[in-house]
């Protein structure tokens, strides 16, 4: 719904010709600037905690979110905000690439917390939850995509860098659905702890994919992917 067509309210007329201004008010609705959004997965983290709480991140995983926030600021961007996952994990990597972006704002939601978001096609022997996460897991993280992932707001004037530090699952069935795959795919691709995956909105609307879980920044001996 952000179209510009689907923005004009086509029954409003005007008072002297009778006519709709289509063209004046499609203009005031059309995005300017574009959306850079930068997913980043979480870095490694105890997998033997049985609680969220308890599912710290690990000294190689700190080391990982330290090599992170370094690369995003030398990437010389003005990032104008930090939208991360309140899982335990998430926010601890945010915490820490947050450093190397001082007076960035940080947001927490439960929408990109990690979850099932769609049975995968083909599936996998590996990997079966029960039927019910995908109703309940699905639903939330498709609202994450509508709500974070669309074109600029008419009232944008200049290009925006935003981070999204959440999981390897929300990540895989994002790229999928904002490049129009079929998001069945998403479980095709694997992420490595602490990756960066650049999207690119512009203002028609047009999605384009920069970077793919890249951490080319990190030592060989420092990346993971559990």
């Amino acid at each position: 719904r952000r179209e510009p067509l689907a923005l004009v309210n086509m029954k409003k007329k005007n008072e002297e010709t009778g006519e709709e201004e289509l063209a004046s008010r499609l203009g005031h609705c059309k995005a300017k600037a574009t959306r850079h959004i930068f997913l980043i997965r979480h870095s490694q983290y105890n997998l033997d905690g049985r609680a969220d709480k308890d599912r710290t991140l690990t000294p190689l995983g700190r080391e990982q979110a330290e090599l992170t926030g370094h690369r995003l600021a030398m990437l010389g961007l003005k990032f104008d905000q930090i939208i991360h996952s309140s899982m335990t994990r998430a926010t601890e990597t945010t915490e820490i690439i947050s450093k190397h972006l001082p007076g960035v704002k940080k947001i927490s939601t439960d929408l990109l917390r990690e979850g099932a978001p769609i049975e995968p096609d083909p599936p996998v022997s590996h990997w079966k939850p029960e039927a019910v996460q995908y109703y309940e897991d699905g639903a939330r993280i498709e609202a994450a995509f509508r709500n974070f992932i669309h074109r600029a707001d008419a009232k944008q004037e200049e290009d925006s860098y935003e981070i999204f530090v959440c999981h390897a699952n929300v990540i895989r069935y994002i790229v999928c659905r904002a490049l129009q795959f079929p998001p069945e795919g998403w479980l095709r691709m694997s992420l490595n702890n602490g990756s960066i995956t650049h999207l690119v909105i512009r203002p028609n609307g047009r999605v384009a994919l920069r970077t793919l879980g890249d951490t080319g920044f990190m030592p060989p001996d420092k990346i993971t992917r559990t």
